[in-house]
């Protein structure tokens, strides 16, 4: 059966581009024109070319900053992928309880980013926070104002506590898809709790874990208001990430290019980050989809 083809549709996501036209790319277009020009004034601006892009690659604050920024969403993955797909298994499936534990779980998530700075900020204090004080009676010389150790383990797990939940949420709804007939088979063939996670559950949950996974590296490597509120980048630069970096570019010292070539940089690793992460994790679950067809 022959449709009437009609272009008219077109025009029900006319809006949608419009949007996107008004809220990405004229200010990416506005970012572009900044980074190759040199700013002397609103009215003066005199064209540099690729000059920006080679001051910047050849900055060691930015090396230092991108390599900070590397270990710590390294270190966030790290952390938070096993500890929430822990928790998702971990908590209850039906009933209220799991209405409950849902509700308690994502409190955090509806934290502002600024006020969890100022809780963590507060809380790690060794005079008047709970945790601070703590770990100082059990001995902890602990201070995370003066201790670039101690404030890089504050913010991990500052970001620890307000995301996991996000991957539990994630990797519960994950587990929630999967019929009870694949449980009922492997309980048939008597197949261990390790191989019922390994082979069912595992790879059923890839699709909401790759999302898992690319949207806390983005964010983590995005970071910027917790670890401003709470350590303001210090001790010293410890903990100063990209985003950090580039505020002090643009706001601090008002290098317009610079901050605008910085930022075109900075878009592209993210860019590429998550496109290569994105393929290793596709791959990674199809093997392990091929090993497990193997298995069985």
């Amino acid at each position: 059966m022959n449709k009437p083809y009609n272009n008219k549709a077109w025009f029900f996501i006319l809006p949608v581009f419009l949007t996107v036209a008004f809220s990405a790319i004229i200010p990416l277009m506005t970012v572009v024109n900044y980074s190759v020009q040199d700013i002397i004034s609103p009215e003066q601006k005199v064209f540099v070319g690729l000059d920006w892009f080679r001051d910047v690659m050849r900055d060691s604050e930015l090396h230092a900053a991108l390599l900070r920024q590397l270990i710590f969403s390294f270190c966030v993955l790290l952390v938070q992928l096993p500890l929430g797909i822990g928790l998702a298994l971990a908590m209850p499936h039906k009933g209220w309880k799991s209405s409950a534990t849902l509700v308690i779980l994502a409190m955090p998530l509806l934290i502002p980013w600024n006020v969890v700075g100022t809780i963590w900020q507060i809380f790690g204090r060794g005079d008047i926070g709970l945790g601070g004080h703590v770990l100082n009676l059990l001995g902890v010389d602990y201070n995370y104002a003066s201790n670039p150790l101690d404030a890089w383990l504050t913010v991990l797990l500052m970001d620890v506590w307000h995301w996991t939940p996000l991957v539990a949420l994630l990797a519960f709804a994950g587990l929630r898809s999967i019929p009870d007939a694949y449980y009922q088979a492997a309980q048939i063939d008597g197949a261990s709790r390790w191989a019922v996670f390994r082979f069912i559950q595992l790879p059923k949950m890839r699709g909401v874990l790759v999302i898992a996974v690319l949207l806390r590296f983005m964010d983590s490597f995005m970071i910027y208001t917790e670890p401003f509120v709470l350590t303001g980048g210090g001790p010293g630069n410890s903990t100063t990430f990209l985003s950090q970096y580039l505020t002090q570019k643009a706001v601090g010292q008002f290098d317009l290019g610079p901050a605008a070539a910085f930022s075109l940089i900075y878009f592209l690793i993210i860019l590429l980050l998550s496109f290569v992460l994105y393929n290793w994790m596709q791959s990674a679950g199809n093997n392990a989809n091929a090993s497990g067809g193997q298995h069985e």
